[in-house]
């Protein structure tokens, strides 16, 4: 055969191939499941190759698919290139960009995204407003910010600001976990317990829109118990503080916790984790303005 019907078959793949079924390739290009299919099974009729065999979690890629997957990306990454460069030609993307931040910079990458921005876009004016995880899709409907990172469970990102009104347009930048942390010594009450015994010590509690709230709210209503919150606080720094100064339990984000443990002896729960990701979102109707989609562009290719 001497050309491909169109790239979208390629994406289809590539998309495929990286989330590993059907059903997150089909949320993350927000397609149907068949079209995704579809795609697929286009695509392997082009090239004449079995790219992926299904098992029981979804869909395993092959010796084949794996051989071509570089080529394929690259051909995305060109067309990418080609897009970038051909509404430069039109006219220089400029204007402020409002973007909402969370947690410490050097986690979101805050710094290299800036960079990049002011490297290839220097007409773009960037504002920085700092809040809590929950703040960001607030601030997106009200029009407070025009983007933003934001944290949630690795289940709950199809069904971001699913509640009503504007859609929420996500892409997930990065998976991480978060562990349970207490006070230097109470290792013994911490290390090994479950759900259940941890409820019953105290907790260092955080706002309603935060994602340490929504994750262990779900975890402890799964658990039928009510973690013994004797402290509220809205900052992660003051929540580190407050552990290690022996006033309750908080979750950590494991890279963090390890080194609160190395450093000041904190107990780390080896039992109990939760998975959680980071994401950059926007609101649908807007993800395609010029200055916006330049910045989903660019994460896309800097993470």
């Amino acid at each position: 055969m001497d050309r491909f019907s169109n790239i979208n078959t390629i994406l289809a793949f590539v998309t495929v191939a990286r989330e590993g079924s059907v059903s997150r390739a089909a949320e993350v290009l927000n397609l149907t499941q068949p079209a995704i299919s579809h795609q697929i099974k286009r695509l392997g009729e082009e090239t004449g190759l079995r790219l992926f065999n299904r098992t029981a979690t979804g869909l395993q890629i092959t010796q084949d698919g794996v051989a071509v997957l570089a080529k394929a990306q690259q051909v995305l990454d060109a067309m990418s290139d080609f897009q970038r460069s051909a509404r430069q030609r039109v006219g220089r993307v400029s204007g402020k960009l409002t973007i909402g931040t969370i947690v410490d910079p050097e986690f979101i990458r805050l710094g290299r995204l800036l960079a990049h921005l002011r490297a290839e876009h220097p007409g773009i004016e960037t504002e920085l407003i700092h809040g809590v995880s929950g703040d960001i899709l607030t601030w997106l409907k009200r029009g407070r910010i025009d983007a933003g990172f934001y944290l949630c469970g690795p289940d709950d990102l199809s069904g971001i600001g699913s509640d009503g009104g504007d859609k929420i347009h996500a892409i997930k930048l990065a998976d991480f976990t978060y562990r349970v942390i207490g006070p230097d010594g109470w290792q013994k009450q911490v290390e090994e317990s479950d759900w259940t015994s941890l409820a019953s010590l105290p907790w260092i509690g955080t706002p309603e829109a935060s994602v340490h709230h929504r994750l262990l709210a779900r975890i402890f209503e799964d658990q039928d118990s009510r973690p013994n919150v004797v402290a509220l606080v809205d900052q992660e720094a003051s929540m580190l503080e407050m552990v290690r100064s022996g006033i309750g339990l908080s979750l950590c984000r494991d890279s963090i916790a390890l080194h609160q443990k190395q450093s000041f002896g904190l107990a780390v729960c080896n039992s109990v984790s939760v998975p959680a990701c980071l994401c950059f979102v926007a609101l649908e109707r807007r993800k395609d303005s010029p200055m916006i989609a330049e910045t989903f562009d660019l994460l896309h290719r800097s993470w």
